[in-house]
This record gives C-alpha cells, sequence and structure tokens, in this order.
C-alpha cells in the first residue's frame, strides 16, 4: 500500500526480467496502479489499457457484451481482457494467444490473469494459431509488440485476409499499431489504402497517447 501511494509521486519498480522474446520486463507500480511495461514500451494497463479501451468503446460497449466469441492476439498483461470482463461486462468466451510464456506467468502472478474465469490462454505465434484455428470469432484484437516493433506479418494481405475470414457476420477487428516515424505512418496508409473488400468497411482511430494508431475493420454482413 506504502508503494501504491508513493508511486503518485515517483514510479516504483517491483520486478525486472528478461525472457526468450522480451529483453527487458518490467512491473511498476505508477500513479496508484500496476503496469507492466518493455524497455521503451507500455505493454499492460497505463496509456495501453486506455488506448484500447477507447477502441472498444467505439465498437460499442453494447456491441460486444452480446458476442460469443473473441480472441486477442497478443496478450501480455492482459488489460484489454480485464476491461472486456470489468468493464463491457463481456461474459462469453475469450481466447488469449500470447507466444512468451514468461510475460503470461507474469500476468498470472501480479495482474491474477489466471481468475479470469472464461479466459483460455494458449501460447503460441499468432501467425501460427491464426493459420491453425477452425473458430470463428465476434471480435479479434491485434496487439503484438516487441517493445516498439510489430513484427511485418501484422501488414501482410495473406494475414488480413485469414483474419477476415475467421470474422463471424458483422464482427470486428480491433488493430492496435504504433506509428513513431515516417516509415511506420506511410505503412498504416498503404495498409488502409490496399484494404479492398466489399464486405468490409475499415476505418482508423488517429494518434491516441501521440504514437498509436486503432485500425477497425468491421464485417458488414
Amino acid at each position: 500500500m506504502i508503494k501504491k501511494i508513493l508511486s503518485y509521486l515517483l514510479p516504483i519498480k517491483i520486478f525486472e526480467t528478461k525472457s526468450s522474446i522480451n529483453q527487458l520486463i518490467e512491473v511498476t507500480w505508477a500513479n496508484g496502479e500496476l503496469v507492466l511495461d518493455s524497455k521503451n514500451a507500455n505493454y499492460s494497463y497505463g496509456s495501453l489499457q486506455r488506448i484500447l479501451r477507447l477502441g472498444l468503446k467505439s465498437i460499442g460497449f453494447e456491441k460486444i457484451v452480446k458476442m460469443e466469441r473473441i480472441l486477442l492476439l497478443g496478450v501480455a498483461g492482459g488489460s484489454v481482457i480485464k476491461t472486456l470482463v470489468d468493464d463491457v461486462k463481456f461474459k462469453g468466451k475469450l481466447t488469449g494467444v500470447e507466444i512468451d510464456p514468461e510475460i503470461i506467468h507474469i500476468a498470472n502472478t501480479y495482474f491474477k490473469l489466471n481468475e479470469v474465469e472464461n479466459l483460455e490462454i494458449i501460447i503460441d505465434d499468432a501467425f501460427e494459431f491464426v493459420l491453425k484455428t477452425k473458430e470463428k470469432y465476434d471480435l479479434i484484437i491485434i496487439d503484438i509488440f516487441q517493445d516498439t516493433t510489430m513484427p511485418n506479418f501484422l501488414f501482410e494481405t495473406f494475414f488480413t485476409n485469414r483474419l477476415c475470414y475467421l470474422l463471424k457476420s458483422k464482427g470486428f477487428i480491433l488493430f492496435n499499431t504504433m506509428i513513431l516515424n515516417d516509415d511506420q505512418n506511410n505503412r498504416n496508409k498503404k495498409y488502409i489504402t490496399d484494404f479492398v473488400h466489399p464486405q468490409f468497411q475499415i476505418r482508423t482511430i488517429p494518434r491516441i497517447e501521440i504514437h498509436n494508431e486503432l485500425i477497425v475493420i468491421e464485417k458488414l454482413a
């Protein structure tokens, strides 16, 4: 409790480790809440939770609460899962895919992710999982970073087409991206320009928390 109070004055790091995937993982008290960070980016809670909450709100809590299946690619500490369960009151099936088992261990230890009853965690590469799964989803959330870097496959047409195939009728994809330079800005513009599907509608929520841009894809029928 003392660390929580003092964190309003200065961030207090309580845990630090490395994994085979992430060079640095930190758990810190900041402004009265626990957050999970990499060396240069917020991984869960803090600004990331605000960003994805805004994305969910733009889709509509009232729509999401009626959904049956949600897929999260990239779990980290699970802040968006907590938003779905605590704020949206989602009671359907949640599937989280995370490549780094150490991250899940931290999420269970410090953020009690293992207490979410309607959540299934799968340790796997997101690309491989998307190719293998036979399920269809009402909402797919993409939140995959290694520090400030995003894997190139996330922006490839093949991967996007596969995600669209996995969407149920009137489903949504919520894609969290980071823009730190002109190349990444152009990458996003190309992604949006190249997305041509008569069944789908694409839009962006730009420059959230300065460097993040959300891309929302909606299946119209």
